[in-house]
């Protein structure tokens, strides 16, 4: 897949591209775990997420940001992350002017910053959240909600608890016209350890449920 690099507000940005040969494909931006603690791009997690959009049909970005890999900057606790998010979606958006859907999805830190990304931008109409550190970060913000979507975790996450992400899911779910799909993997820590594969079919489950219009519960 191509690697591409595109202009961030702290400089240069790595990332890599699948583009979709479908006319009118949707498009999804895929956000990595916290910078600081090793997250980058090629997070097993977040590159699980890459390819379930990949084989649905999406043109598909994720990207390392700013002071990972090859991107420039350094580390912004969040602010800066978030204005990364905000103009690889740009760029996302630029090679996709067409794009029938957009969708967004974040692995941990890259979680919080995704549904901060939902809340400024209402052309995302679907998220994918996998292990929310709702007890590390404030996610009030979500008030209400704007876009329906998955949230997933194990029940052996000692990082973000499972009953922090519960109590996250059921704020949510109170919200109306909404539906929050809560998923929860038993025995998967924090890193999916010997469970990214239970992850990539509970994820690709619910992407093939939005997309064929069926109900999610």
């Amino acid at each position: 897949m191509p690697e591409v690099i595109f202009n961030g507000p702290a400089g240069r940005i790595e990332g890599r591209y699948h583009h979709s040969r479908k006319a009118n494909s949707p498009i999804a931006l895929v956000l990595h775990p916290h910078p600081q603690f090793g997250g980058t791009m090629n997070n097993p997690v977040t590159y699980t997420l890459f390819q379930d959009f990949v084989a649905r049909g999406f043109s598909v970005l994720r990207f390392n940001f700013r002071g990972v890999g090859r991107s420039q900057g350094a580390f912004d606790s969040g602010i800066g992350e978030l204005s990364d998010a905000a103009s690889a979606l740009d760029w996302l958006q630029s090679q996709n002017a067409d794009a029938s859907q957009c969708w967004i999805g974040g692995f941990s830190f890259g979680a919080w910053i995704a549904m901060q990304v939902l809340m400024r931008r209402p052309e995302v109409e679907g998220f994918i959240s996998v292990a929310p550190p709702a007890n590390m970060y404030d996610f009030t913000f979500l008030a209400p909600c704007p876009s329906s979507g998955l949230i997933v975790n194990g029940s052996a996450d000692q990082v973000a608890p499972a009953g922090d992400v519960q109590k996250l899911v059921d704020r949510l779910k109170t919200q109306k016209g909404i539906t929050i799909e809560h998923q929860v993997i038993e025995g998967a820590n924090h890193f999916f350890d010997t469970h990214v594969e239970a992850l990539a079919k509970v994820t690709g489950a619910y992407l093939d449920k939005r997309l064929a219009g069926q109900p999610t519960r």
